[in-house]
């Protein structure tokens, strides 16, 4: 009986074991928004944005919604983009897609949408994707939407997207 149940524990550690190990596996897949990918995102919209002539604020936000990088450019076209391109950015990043859907999806008839609290359903925030997982978002609020959404876009770019 004694040996029979050592090798009953022996062989439930070593279930747990392997179990354990699957977790941690599992957790270090997940992809992460860095600092210094954050900042070539940035760069590279302010490229496009400056290359247009334009002025406003860039913000990237990592999978959270939580801000890894803003800038306010000399002289936005808005004193509210301070606060409209994070709120796209955290938006686009905890629904997983780009805020035009929802703009749209309001602009046909799902006014409702307007209720969910705290987020920005306008043009100009993207998700940051890498294989496959949404990663981050970012957000551009210049002078129209059709810039906004251009200059996110040139942002993505620089990942190779």
């Amino acid at each position: 009986m004694q040996k029979l149940g050592r090798v009953t524990l022996l062989t439930s550690l070593v279930a747990l074991t392997l179990q354990a190990q699957g977790a941690v596996a599992q957790l270090f897949d997940k992809k992460v928004l860095t600092l210094a990918a954050a900042e070539k995102i940035v760069a590279a919209a302010k490229a496009q944005a400056e290359h247009n002539r334009l002025a406003g604020v860039i913000a990237v936000v990592d999978d959270g919604g939580w801000p890894i990088l803003l800038l306010r450019m000399d002289n936005a076209a808005y004193v509210a983009s301070a606060e409209l391109a994070p709120q796209k950015a955290r938006t686009a990043a905890l629904f997983k897609k780009p805020t035009e859907t929802l703009e749209n999806a309001i602009n046909q008839g799902r006014v409702a949408a307007v209720t969910a609290r705290d987020f920005t359903e306008m043009k100009g925030g993207l998700p940051i994707v890498v294989d496959g997982q949404v990663v981050g978002g970012i957000g551009a609020s210049f002078d129209t939407p059709d810039h906004d959404v251009q200059i996110a876009q040139a942002g993505l770019a620089a990942l190779g997207h």
